[in-house]
């Protein structure tokens, strides 16, 4: 069975966008991780990444998504998987650093994006009126820069 795309309402797009750099993220630990790249040149990537765009993006989707219906089941397990992706940060930044960790963090993450795209996204879309969509456009700007600008280890470019 082909998955089609998923039409996506014209406020949410950014999220989805800022998903497919995640998920991409989430390929690097693992292609990393595959190649047996030491994980103490992985997991410093992970928290730059995660400080230069995965911690802005769950607090504009927890303020401009998630706030307008904090009660719906499916927000309180995107809160929830934002708190577990937030431990293993911690856990990675505390000095656990392992193929293990990293490779939990891929999953988890990878799961999530997924969760959000293909299930809490559409279920926003179906619930939540034209005028509070619009609401999360003049508060969600597109992002102009790049992550790995300055970043000097690309581990996974490997030859």
């Amino acid at each position: 069975m082909e998955r089609q795309p998923i039409k996506r309402h014209e406020t949410i797009v950014e999220f989805s966008r800022e998903h497919h750099f995640g998920l991409l993220l989430c390929w690097k630990i693992r292609h990393g991780i595959r190649h047996q790249i030491a994980p103490e040149r992985i997991a410093p990537y992970v928290l730059h990444f995660f400080d230069a765009d995965l911690k802005a993006h769950f607090d504009k989707e927890e303020k401009l998504l998630f706030d307008k219906l904090p009660d719906d089941p499916l927000i309180i397990q995107a809160v929830g998987e934002h708190g577990e992706i937030y431990a293993l940060i911690n856990r990675i930044s505390s000095g656990d650093k392992g193929y293990e960790v990293l490779n939990h963090f891929a999953d988890k993450l990878d799961a999530h994006i997924r969760f959000e795209e293909r299930t809490l996204f559409n279920h926003l879309q179906s619930i939540l009126s034209e005028a509070e969509l619009m609401e999360v456009s003049h508060h969600n700007e597109a992002k102009t820069c790049d992550i790995d600008e300055g970043w000097s280890d690309h581990f996974w470019k490997i030859k």
